[in-house]
């Protein structure tokens, strides 16, 4: 339930610094979210996907895995123009709103 917990915590604050529809995050069982700017996708699978396992979304999403690294090792699916997350990971700690 923790590991759960962090990626969906995780890809909120993804979709807050990345907001947006044309990219779909998939995090199956725990998760998933739409972010980036561009096209919005309305039926069907998106043209640009992004899917992971929970750890190496943690991972990715920490600093402790590059995506160049998990591209390499096979431990993400990306399709599609906009599927590189390379700028947006790992997430910066949030700041404190005034």
């Amino acid at each position: 339930m923790t590991v759960a917990t962090a990626v969906r915590f995780t890809l909120e604050e993804l979709a807050d610094v990345a907001p947006g529809h044309a990219v779909e995050v998939r995090i199956p069982p725990a998760g998933a979210v739409q972010c980036v700017e561009g096209p919005r996708h309305t039926r069907g699978t998106p043209p640009n996907v992004v899917e992971t396992d929970p750890q190496t979304w943690l991972e990715l999403a920490s600093g402790t895995l590059t995506w160049s690294d998990a591209t390499a090792q096979g431990r993400i699916r990306a399709s599609g123009d906009r599927a590189d997350l390379t700028g947006l990971l790992p997430l910066q700690a949030a700041r404190p709103r005034p």
